[in-house]
């Protein structure tokens, strides 16, 4: 029901910065999980960050923390993702997901891709040393 678009994505050099967007529309609820997943080439589709857009709780993976930071606009109906001190290792596929947070479900917190309903197209993002 939710429709996932993001954008952003590119090339970059190492140590540079990229900022993903998010844009949902069709919500039927008012509080969400978000999430930011990534698929690198030969490897596990991957959590990166997450959030909680009823109260703005944000968990970011250890594989990223420090560099990237999740965040909302709820007026625009926008979840961003600002990744910063790019490394060759963060090339991937990124994608936006999302879920209604229901009370009786895994918080926000919980970065699996297999509970997320709705699903972005993905968008590359290209980090070259």
């Amino acid at each position: 029901q939710v429709q996932l678009v993001e954008s952003g994505g590119g090339s970059v050099q190492a140590g540079g910065s990229l900022r993903l967007s998010c844009a949902a529309s069709g919500s039927r609820y008012s509080r969400y999980c978000f999430g930011w997943f990534r698929q690198a080439p030969g490897k596990e589709r991957e959590g990166v960050a997450g959030i909680d857009t009823g109260v703005g709780i944000t968990t970011v993976a250890d594989s990223v923390k420090g560099r990237f930071t999740i965040s909302q606009d709820n007026a625009k109906n926008t979840v961003y993702l600002q990744m910063n001190s790019l490394k060759p290792e963060d090339t991937a596929q990124y994608y936006c997901a999302a879920r209604p947070f229901r009370w009786g479900a895994a918080p926000c917190t919980v970065l699996l891709g297999d509970q997320f309903e709705s699903w972005g197209q993905g968008i590359l993002v290209t980090v070259s040393s």
